[in-house]
């Protein structure tokens, strides 16, 4: 019980890690919560800081997620408690201490638990989301994309029932509250336009140039 404990109180602490608000205040002296759509995870920090800093904090975020995972086998936590640690590294990112509990919504922390259980299943997923990153430009489509493959690249690398079944749920308690911003958005048909394709952004999530006298596009709800 005690190495559960600890497992699930690293995984939090390491979650609220505040890897996109660090990257906003070092590299524009801003506080990523205030800018785009206000969200603290890779996808605001790739639009409003930076494609450099996008990718170093998608890396940290993932990392969070792994690490959470690894430290809890480490210290011999059993596959339950290893579990668990890694969805307290996903509410750590979401309801992050250090923030006073207004973090991000996850989805690269989701991921990078896989990276720590299931390495060689990840990095194909990983591919996958490329891909149709790439495609759209839409990256909430690309982390969709790779969370639907995901359970049965792990099935098909011999993994038990029990890590099947988690790679079902963590991206459900991911994507839910994906969804639930985005019902409350798709009355916006900036967001309706962008579901499949994102017109708006380039596959890096550079700005694409809008022509003269368009309304400003929206950024609420388009955040990771």
């Amino acid at each position: 019980m005690l190495k559960a404990l600890l497992a699930i109180l690293a995984g939090y602490i390491l979650g609220s890690f505040p890897s996109a608000y660090l990257a906003g205040y070092i590299v524009k002296h801003e506080d990523i919560r205030n800018v785009g759509g206000g969200n603290v995870g890779t996808l605001n920090t790739l639009r409003q800081v930076g494609f450099v800093p996008g990718l170093l904090v998608f890396i940290a975020d993932a990392g969070k997620g792994a690490l959470a995972v690894l430290v809890a086998k480490w210290i011999g936590a059993g596959q339950f408690a290893v579990f668990a640690a890694g969805l307290a590294a996903v509410a750590g990112h979401s309801w992050p201490v250090f923030l006073r509990f207004r973090g991000g919504r996850g989805g690269a922390t989701g991921y990078g638990i896989f990276l720590g259980l299931v390495l060689p299943a990840a990095l194909i997923v990983f591919g996958i989301m490329l891909c149709v990153l790439i495609l759209t430009s839409n990256a909430r489509l690309s982390l969709t994309a790779g969370f639907v493959v995901q359970p049965f690249l792990i099935w098909a690398f011999g993994a038990g029932f029990a890590m099947i079944a988690y790679s079902v749920l963590v991206p459900l308690l991911v994507g839910s509250r994906m969804l639930f911003v985005d019902l409350r958005k798709v009355s916006d048909p900036t967001v309706r336009k962008n579901l499949i394709i994102d017109r708006d952004y380039k596959w890096w999530q550079s700005k694409r140039n809008s022509p003269p006298g368009r309304n400003k596009i929206k950024q609420e709800g388009k955040d990771e």
